[in-house]
């Protein structure tokens, strides 16, 4: 796409171009015009989809508000969460449990966890290639919203597949590595490693020559020095504004390349730690900011609109000592009532949502159009199982966060009847992002989120 620049009007899709790479642009004020003579309103803000999971279930009795509806207090779990009261609502009463009848090999908790958080299906009995489970709600997503964007999804996570360890007995790897399915039988695999996804944000991927971004990384060159003279002619065009607005945004590039880099050093110094591929930070919270600075770079700049992102995969073992939990996170999940191991499976749980707090306010500091990206946000953080002890797929942890481009209004404790299923959720979100499906999995109809 060439880029046209002028006072009145800059492209929405502008895409400036350099040496191996490309760099999409945030919506600016610059862009109004061009988009009105193209039909669209700048009032009408874009919605996104996004989901973060986390494994191994959650200490419910910590995570659960006492009182229903607005003004309840923040469980020691969510306590983080507080400030973002108004773009929150806290779900009780969903499950994830298969209608009655259904068959497999086996319990599965595991499996059928991660696999049905987001398709409604339990995974087939099997660990071959013969897998089968149900599209998921954010391919379902993808197929509509990638129409207008480079990359119709992403599907990341914190760890490597390819260190799978432990899965459900007679299950295939697969459903416990992965929450999204382009199909029935195709399970996506989840990207862990920040600069491949990097690249891929900020890659020329129109090139057919690997060997000019090879040349660029290989000279510590940023990404945004390729485009440098670009961004110069660009910025003479534009309002204060809209200089201090891409000024921000190139600070934000430039901040992510640089950690990528410094994580990518680091493999050459003697550290005490296990070995992490290129690119990969050698701490839980450096890594996890870094994905979650990532997520929010494609969303500003319209690069996707669906993202799915799992903390960790099923069976995680996954040992958190810098909050002073050294033991693995699966193995304590199943505590047998031990106090001890109930109060570091409420502790990493707590970990969790605190990553996702500063996920969250990093939406809320990004400006789009006349609000934050987390106005025009609709996300899904929770669990595939509550009581991890118990593999309990009933009343399932999950949280509905961001303003739904206007769709969604947060604030509120909601609690359904008992077995409501999740699948009723999914079919209420489908709806607001402009992708009605009158079934999903076992959904008995839409839930109401008012």
């Amino acid at each position: 796409m060439s880029m046209i620049i002028t006072k009145t009007a800059i492209p929405r899709r502008t895409l400036l171009r350099g040496l191996g790479a490309t760099l999409a642009l945030p919506l600016l004020d610059g862009m109004v015009p061009a988009l009105s003579a193209l039909g669209t309103t700048a009032a009408k803000p874009i919605n996104r989809f996004g989901v973060v999971y986390t494994p191994n279930g959650i200490m419910m009795p910590w995570w659960t508000p006492a009182a229903e509806g607005a003004g309840f207090a923040f469980p020691s779990i969510l306590k983080s969460l507080e400030p973002y009261r108004d773009h929150l609502l806290v779900l009780s009463g969903l499950n994830s449990r298969p209608p009655e009848g259904s068959t497999d090999g086996g319990g599965a908790p595991h499996a059928r966890a991660a696999t049905r958080f987001l398709t409604d299906v339990r995974p087939k009995f099997t660990m071959g290639s013969d897998l089968h489970a149900g599209t998921s709600i954010d391919q379902i997503l993808a197929k509509e919203l990638g129409k207008h964007t480079e990359l119709a999804s992403l599907e990341l996570s914190l760890e490597s597949t390819e260190s799978a360890g432990a899965c459900d007995p007679g299950y295939s790897c697969a459903y416990t590595s992965t929450i999204s399915w382009r199909s029935e039988s195709t399970p996506l695999p989840m990207e862990n490693n920040p600069r491949t996804l990097f690249e891929r944000l900020f890659g020329d991927g129109s090139s057919t020559d690997p060997a000019a971004r090879l040349a660029r990384m290989q000279q510590q060159r940023s990404v945004l020095d390729s485009v440098s003279q670009k961004v110069a002619s660009l910025q003479r065009g534009l309002g204060s504004g809209d200089r201090a607005k891409l000024g921000e945004y190139l600070e934000s590039v430039r901040d992510v390349e640089r950690r990528i880099q410094n994580a990518e050093a680091q493999r050459f110094d003697n550290l005490p730690t296990v070995d992490h591929p290129a690119g990969i930070p050698a701490t839980f919270e450096e890594h996890a900011k870094l994905m979650f600075d990532l997520q929010v770079l494609a969303y500003q700049c319209d690069i996707t609109r669906v993202i799915t992102f799992m903390v960790g995969r099923e069976f995680s073992g996954r040992q958190y000592p810098e909050i002073g939990v050294p033991d693995a996170h699966h193995p304590i999940s199943h505590h047998m009532g031990d106090a001890t191991k109930i109060a570091n499976v409420a502790k990493i749980n707590t970990y969790h949502t605190q990553m996702f707090a500063y996920y969250l306010e990093k939406l809320r500091a990004t400006q789009d159009g006349d609000g934050s990206l987390l106005d025009h946000m609709t996300l899904i953080y929770g669990a595939g199982m509550s009581d991890s002890n118990a593999h309990d797929p009933l009343n399932l942890p999950v949280i509905v966060a961001g303003g739904g481009a206007g769709n969604l209004k947060g604030g509120r404790h909601i609690k359904y009847p008992k077995d409501t299923p999740l699948a009723n959720l999914h079919i209420s979100l489908l709806g607001q992002l402009g992708v009605p499906l009158e079934k999903i999995g076992d959904s008995g109809g839409a839930l109401s989120l008012a």
